[in-house]
């Protein structure tokens, strides 16, 4: 039987790339000399950690760091952008994570969505994806392209077609 999985995976590649990029960056400019301006990415939490003198400097990394994704096909959706944190003196920091799988309240949604289309398929969460099968290519494509509609506030991709 035809099937397909839906998934919400980055590419840790291109994001460390782009968090790389923006260090760069941050670095060469002249509005960021002398300044506590500072970007890194945390491996173990999956996160991009922005340190800054104040607020609109955040926003500026930000918007870098954006750019650079955005340059390097990573989807700027996969950010969850988080508060920005006081620290010690004048620094501030806001921590970004990255979105990683589909989490239970979106995957269930995306199972009802299929269920409620009356197209002859079956969607089965399988941890952080969600396996829709069903007898026609047609069907599984007409699928394809209401999960793009419903969901458009998550990078979603459809990986591990089979005929």
């Amino acid at each position: 039987m035809p099937s397909f999985d839906t998934v919400c995976e980055a590419d840790w590649v291109e994001v460390k790339n782009a968090v790389d990029n923006t260090a760069k960056e941050i670095a060469t400019r002249f509005d960021f000399k002398g300044t506590a301006a500072a970007i890194e990415y945390k491996d173990k939490d999956k996160a991009v950690h922005l340190l800054g003198d104040a607020e609109f400097q955040l926003a500026q990394i930000e918007d870098i760091l954006r750019n650079k994704m955005t340059k390097r096909s990573v989807d700027v959706r996969f950010l969850d952008v988080g508060d920005i944190e006081k620290m010690g003196g004048d620094t501030v920091r806001r921590i970004i994570k990255i979105r990683n799988g589909i989490d239970s309240e979106l995957a269930k949604k995306i199972q009802r969505l299929v269920k409620d289309s009356k197209i002859k398929v079956q969607a089965a969460i399988q941890g952080e994806t969600v396996r829709v099968t069903g007898t026609k290519r047609d069907d599984l494509q007409a699928v394809m392209a209401l999960i793009r509609k419903d969901v458009a506030d998550r990078p979603l991709t459809f990986n591990n077609f089979r005929d």
